[in-house]
């Protein structure tokens, strides 16, 4: 028995202690494996004297980009794994990207501890800084098919961010590969579609619905077809949601007064709920209904 009644845990004999090394004899450490002293020393808050709220406000922000970023690998491989026809791989990509965004969904349960007096200690310290000007999530709402050439003059001063947008503006969406995978197996794609200009926001074509309505009608013979509408619903569902947290967070700390990126603020946060990745994919639920 120790003195502390036993409450210890003793350090095994096989735990590595030494770090470090060259050649093929490197310990490489938590530390270094994911550059942990770049990464917790990333956080500056610009408030003087310093507000001790800001830094839950940039961890929450920084923590999200980081999960934006790995949304954006995940689409872009599911994409790619599309127009490949592997449509199970792909479906394992599009189910990772439901739980990450239930993570930044739960997230604004973080912030919302953020009162508004405590918010308005250090906000105008932002200067215009704004989440507005993620550039990963205009990346993201690109890839899944709300493209806005405007957007990318917010990023003139970001050459990396400005390239990755245009690049993303002139490619195929993940619903575009979709749909080319289903007019490859049998399915009777839309022909203006097949060959739409992918610059433009994705527009409601009536002629599509009744296409998944027979994939539906018929989800025995076309399981995986129906299986893949399915997870691109709950993932625009996801979406939809996380923008409504959003919505709801930014009104309970601020109010509707303006943004700091000079967008109307809650007004503005509100319309992105309209915007749609699959319309065809919930049209069809009233035809079904019908």
């Amino acid at each position: 028995m120790t003195a502390n009644g036993g409450n210890l845990r003793p350090l095994e004999e096989g735990v590595v202690r030494e770090f470090g090394g060259t050649g093929e004899k490197v310990n490489l450490s938590y530390g270094a494996y994911l550059h942990l002293d770049e990464l917790l020393s990333a956080q500056h808050p610009v408030s003087r004297p310093v507000h001790h709220d800001e830094l839950l406000f940039i961890v929450q922000h920084q923590t999200s980009e980081l999960w934006l970023k790995l949304v954006l690998h995940e689409l872009r491989a599911v994409r790619d794994r599309l127009r490949a026809d592997e449509l199970r791989p792909a479906l394992k990509g599009l189910a990772r990207v439901k739980h990450i965004q239930r993570q930044l969904t739960e997230q604004w349960d973080v912030l919302a501890t953020l009162t508004p007096s405590e918010y308005a200690e250090f906000r105008r310290f932002l200067g215009t800084s704004s989440g507005f000007q993620s550039y990963q999530y205009r990346a993201v709402e690109f890839v899944l098919g709300n493209k806005n050439p405007a957007m990318i003059k917010l990023f003139e001063h970001d050459r990396s961010a400005r390239e990755l947008l245009e690049s993303l503006l002139g490619e195929p969406t993940v619903y575009d590969e979709f749909l080319h995978h289903l007019h490859r197996h049998g399915h009777d794609i839309p022909e203006q579609l097949l060959h739409r200009d992918v610059t433009q926001p994705y527009a409601f074509t009536p002629e599509l619905v009744p296409v998944f309505r027979r994939i539906y009608e018929h989800s025995r013979e076309f399981w995986e077809a129906y299986e893949a509408c399915e997870e691109l619903v709950d993932l625009e569902e996801n979406f939809q949601l996380w923008r409504f947290r959003h919505l709801k967070t930014v009104e309970r700390t601020i109010g509707t007064v303006r943004g700091t990126g000079g967008s109307s603020g809650v007004a503005f946060l509100r319309a992105a709920l309209e915007l749609t990745f699959f319309p065809e994919l919930f049209a069809v639920r009233t035809e079904i209904q019908a």
